[in-house]
């Protein structure tokens, strides 16, 4: 009795396992879910900087100033250097030249 026990049990064996081989296939599978979150940055926005307006900078010309040589009020102008009267009288006429000086005033 072991031996037909034996035998039963390795035909049933060689019977399931020609059933696996004989059910083996190639199974394709499509799945539709629902996706996780994703956190996706906004998009970069370009602000142009304000204008910046720099007026240039106004440049005014002034003659210089014309001095005739001479008496000019109380001064004397010779062209280089400005003269008080007394200081002018001093330099120019001294008592050696025989001047008069109220000729000159």
């Amino acid at each position: 009795m072991k031996t037909k026990y034996w035998i039963a049990s390795g035909v049933g064996v060689l019977i399931l396992a020609a059933a696996q081989v004989a059910s083996a296939r190639v199974s394709v599978g499509v799945n539709i879910g629902v996706p996780a979150p994703v956190y996706v940055a906004p998009a970069p926005v370009y602000v142009a900087p304000a204008p910046v307006y720099a007026a240039p900078p106004v440049v005014a010309y002034q003659p210089a100033p014309v001095f005739v040589i001479g008496w000019h009020e109380n001064r004397y102008w010779d062209g280089h250097r400005w003269w008080g009267r007394d200081e002018w009288n001093h330099h120019h006429y001294h008592d050696d030249h025989h001047h008069d000086h109220h000729d000159h005033y």
